[in-house]
């Protein structure tokens, strides 16, 4: 069996992450006795094995959909979205001299893969819909990554998970060299799966279970605030822009 909550998963919330899903198996019942690191996401999403992962939107909608079974979403409670939804952030240096993410039109993007809803679909969606073009993209692997692009002088603009820029403004010192100069509309969020076939119920209401029975700093440091049923129809509906 394998269980993966690899999205949100930097190194400082490791402990908090193990503890999370300790809680889910002792409600559920079953399951490994520890989470998945270090396979292939793509594998670990596939699996038959899978009792649940956290994927992304994106590969949801364009790959996994028929392939896994939606068990719901949580909600990390960002800034101006519905519970379970979330937004690409727009980060630019610090002191730049630009304010909206339009006024960096003809420099470098940075995005983490272009499998990503956060970091390529939401941001090209928004950015097409303003007309604004780049002269480049750099891909970097992963939002962090891309922050970091960001405030060395690698790109211009960089879209960031605003969960991700949550995460990193508690535990990274990067964030105090850039600013926020934009926000995509908000779209679900990072949704959580298991193998095709198997019951959602059980692991839903054993997920709802452990998110209310983490202590307060647990659930602090995850940015956790409930979980929620959002429909695969609403992933499904998100558009797709043309890879980079």
């Amino acid at each position: 069996m394998i269980a993966s909550l690899g999205m949100y998963d930097m190194s400082a919330l490791r402990p908090s992450n193990d503890r999370f899903w300790s809680l889910i198996r002792d409600r559920l019942g079953f399951g490994p006795t520890a989470l998945t690191r270090d396979a292939d996401l793509w594998d670990v999403w596939q699996s038959k094995d899978l009792v649940l992962a956290q994927t992304c939107g994106m590969p949801y909608r364009k790959r996994l959909h028929p392939q896994v079974t939606l068990v719901g979403t949580p909600d990390y409670g960002p800034p101006g979205c519905p519970p379970g939804y979330y937004r690409s952030i727009f980060v630019a240096r610090s002191d730049a001299p630009g304010r909206t993410e339009a006024d960096f039109a003809g420099g470098v993007f940075a995005y983490n893969e272009a499998m990503s809803q956060s970091g390529w679909a939401g941001p090209m969606t928004h950015l097409g819909a303003l007309g604004t073009r780049f002269r480049g993209h750099l891909r970097t692997g992963a939002h962090a990554a891309s922050a970091h692009a960001v405030a060395n002088g690698q790109a211009d603009l960089a879209g960031v998970d605003a969960v991700t820029w949550a995460l990193l403004s508690d535990h990274d010192p990067v964030t105090q060299k850039l600013k926020v100069v934009g926000a995509t509309a908000p779209t679900p969020g990072l949704p959580f799966v298991t193998s095709k076939g198997r019951d959602p119920a059980p692991i839903a209401s054993a997920v709802r279970r452990a998110i209310g029975d983490l202590t307060d700093k647990d659930r602090a440091a995850l940015h956790l605030k409930g979980f929620v049923a959002i429909p695969k129809e609403a992933y499904l509906a998100i558009p797709n822009p043309p890879d980079p």
